[in-house]
């Protein structure tokens, strides 16, 4: 008997978020029917798309055993450069007037290579400095942050809103693929895409294997031959990366950028990494556990919208979440003990 209520406590304890996912949707169901229906479910993984993409790259970090307080601020310096380089030649306030219409790639392609290369930094100082990496990113936060506000204040925008996006830009963030009267935002395609490919490097890469193997036991992973400054190097930069790409893609779905874009992020991005299931002592993770973090926090936010819940509830009710999950981390590292 023993026995079977330590394994029912276990499954409990193992599947505690999808079962937190199930009962919200069956709460808020209850008390409005129509929340549950294709529309509502597009629509809440249509405004977390860009935050699932963010806390992916979190979890590369997470896993190592770090923390990157810097993706908030990259997500804002990729949405201002990607923008800036994109709006309609005869906008009046173009960011750039003696520029050309770009090819969408070039602009993608630069915010993401300065998301990347801020992760790179943020890999250099952390494996070849040894400063902590709670330290080099708060570091890395602020400098971004300031290198961001500069840029948006060259002349001639002043620190204006940018704002005039190609539509061939801003269809990413909007436009869907129409499947009979079903319409898929690309926008949902594309972090479904970043999910997949996540999972192959977790699971089925070396690099994955590195990375939980250095998040588990640092010291273990140098004993066992792993080059851990040349995984963290990798690590950082693709979360970096990522960071990128979701900044691109929220100034695509909002159709413009400020500096102001992507402030605190990155705070969501770990709290949904760990109620999804990332240890906040490093080794432990996956691919389906961050994204039904987000879609959690995606629930609460739209679902108790939905039924007229105030906001200040629902951050109670998020915080009561983010506690809870930590303690349940808790639990299971000291259990291993």
């Amino acid at each position: 008997m023993n026995v079977n209520v330590k394994k029912m406590n276990t499954i409990l304890t193992d599947k505690a978020i999808y079962i937190v996912l199930a009962v919200l949707i069956i709460g808020i169901t209850l008390t409005d029917p129509s929340f549950l229906s294709l529309s509502t479910l597009t629509n809440i993984l249509h405004q977390n798309s860009t935050k699932a993409i963010i806390a992916l790259g979190a979890a590369f970090v997470l896993i190592t055993g770090g923390v990157d307080l810097s993706a908030g601020r990259v997500v804002g310096l990729s949405a201002v450069i990607s923008a800036s380089m994109v709006q309609v030649s005869n906008y009046p306030q173009k960011f750039f007037p003696g520029i050309s219409e770009l090819p969408v790639i070039i602009p993608v392609a630069l915010a993401v290579l300065a998301g990347l290369l801020v992760g790179l930094v943020n890999g250099l100082i952390i494996s070849k400095l040894h400063v902590p990496p709670f330290i080099t990113t708060l570091g890395t936060m602020v400098i971004v942050l300031g290198v961001n506000s500069l840029y948006f204040d060259m002349e001639p925008n002043n620190s204006q809103p940018i704002g005039g996006l190609r539509p061939e830009f801003t269809k990413w963030g909007s436009g869907t693929i129409e499947i009979g009267s079903f319409s898929l935002p690309y926008l949902v395609i594309i972090a479904i895409a970043v999910a997949i490919i996540c999972w192959v490097i977790f699971n089925k890469t070396r690099l994955g294997k590195n990375m939980y193997a250095i998040g588990g036991n640092v010291q273990a992973a140098h004993v066992s031959g792993i080059n851990v400054s040349r995984n963290l190097l990798w690590i950082y930069s693709i979360a970096g990366a990522l960071y990128g790409l979701a900044g691109v893609l929220e100034a695509a779905k909002s159709g413009g950028a400020s500096n102001g874009y992507g402030n605190m992020y990155e705070l969501d991005a770990i709290a949904a990494c760990v109620v999804g299931g990332v240890s906040t002592t490093g080794g432990i993770g996956t691919v389906p556990g961050v994204m039904a973090g987000v879609m959690i926090f995606g629930v609460i936010n739209y679902g108790l919208t939905f039924i007229g819940i105030s906001p200040n509830y629902q951050l109670i009710i998020k915080g009561l979440i983010i506690v809870a999950a930590v303690a349940i981390d808790i639990r299971k590292y000291l259990a291993k003990k």
